[in-house]
């Protein structure tokens, strides 16, 4: 595995003063990255503690390439589980349309997270690497005395506001619910249960106090909208009403939802200032992304180490965090458009859903590494080699 203490050897962090404003998983990031490279971190949470309420995250490849450089991958590894397949399902037959094997994923695999689980690892590993942890401060981030302020406080960021104005997001015409239920028998498979107008996504996820569970999100194409956010309790009928077409496996699963969340999905433009003076932005606060790719926190995570290399490579904050930006742009848009993109894909209708998963089919059983390939832009995207 490769060695932050070699990555981050320009050295122009050490003994500077950097303050992380949110305690998501960008902003803990960003905090390791920073203490790992020598600097006085400080981490503000405006919450009374630093926690999150139950669901699943997919860490993908690229997002574990960038932790294990940090030296965390063995917590990693212990905290997760490994992901063997992706199964796109059909949701009305219940008949699996292909599978994409991602055993190929060795060294940085793909990673099936307890939310909760990797916050409290990387809270963990910030501390032991000397970050301080300010809870219940809710903070000014023009106020705070540092050589680097970082806004990571998500999609509803004061940071982003401060550097761009208020900006309005649009309603994307989808809502989408979260729920946990015990599944101790299930296997390592990510399903996207794909329907008309919908569509649901189901994977394992480990709880030490709870076990194996299983993580759905579920996705409904509708005119009225949700609040955004998504901690806002619905009742398990609704979401059963959605899918009361589906096939029995299904309806088993959701069956067995007692407690589940709703929230509307909204898109949010990229922010187009990332930086002004010493603060800058990352993740969900600088670019949110819709569900439909797994990447809103691994693209975080890339934002994070990519800003603590920057950093460590010249004095110059303001030039640091201007290549920063010109740096991430690129790669977060072409994300952002494969998530919209998949967005559609997975609630096709008629003759084009038959069509597409006829096709999905037939590459399946010809060409099986094929989907995975098409795939390597996203997942074999190396943050810790050459920056330019």
């Amino acid at each position: 595995m490769l060695d932050s203490t070699k990555i981050f050897s320009g050295g122009s962090n050490k003994g500077r003063r950097v303050c992380v404003v949110g305690g998501g998983i960008g902003g803990l990031t960003a905090a390791l990255a920073f203490a790992r490279s020598g600097a006085q971190v400080d981490i503000y949470e405006q919450a009374p503690k630093i926690s999150e309420v139950g669901a699943g995250i997919q860490i993908t490849p690229n997002g574990n390439r960038a932790l294990a450089a940090l030296g965390i991958n063995a917590a990693v590894i212990q905290a997760s589980i490994t992901a063997e397949a992706v199964e796109p399902m059909d949701a009305l037959s219940g008949r699996r349309v292909t599978q994409f094997d991602l055993s190929e994923y060795v060294d940085y695999s793909y990673r099936f997270f307890h939310r909760a689980e990797l916050i409290d690892l990387l809270l963990d590993c910030c501390q032991t690497a000397g970050a301080k942890l300010h809870v219940n401060r809710r903070v000014d981030t023009a106020d705070l005395d540092a050589d680097l302020v970082i806004g990571a406080e998500g999609i509803h960021s004061g940071t982003r506001s401060v550097l761009n104005g208020a900006q309005d997001p649009f309603f994307t015409g989808q809502v989408a619910w979260r729920a946990l239920i015990p599944a101790p028998d299930a296997d390592s498979v990510a399903r996207i249960w794909m329907a008309p107008r919908r569509h649901m996504v189901t994977y394992p996820v480990y709880h030490p106090e709870r076990g194996k569970l299983l993580n759905i999100v579920a996705v409904q194409e509708r005119q009225q909208w949700a609040p955004e956010g998504w901690a806002h309790p619905d009742e398990p009928g609704n979401l059963r009403h959605v899918f009361r077409d589906a096939a029995p496996a299904v309806k088993e699963i959701l069956t067995q939802v007692e407690e589940v969340n709703l929230w509307g999905l909204f898109r949010h433009p990229v922010a187009e200032v990332w930086s002004k003076g010493n603060i800058c932005i990352l993740g969900d606060a600088a670019h949110p992304t819709l569900p439909f790719l797994a990447q809103g926190a691994n693209l975080g995570i890339e934002d994070a180490f990519v800003l603590a290399r920057c950093c460590a490579e010249t004095d110059d904050i303001q030039a640091a965090l201007a290549r920063y930006q010109r740096l991430r742009l690129p790669r977060v848009r072409e994300a952002i458009k494969a998530a919209n993109e998949n967005a559609t894909k997975y609630h096709l209708r008629g003759i084009a859903r038959t069509v597409a998963h006829s096709g999905l089919k037939v590459i399946g059983k010809i060409a099986p590494k094929f989907f995975l390939s098409q795939m390597d832009w996203l997942y074999n995207y190396d943050v810790t080699g050459q920056l330019d």
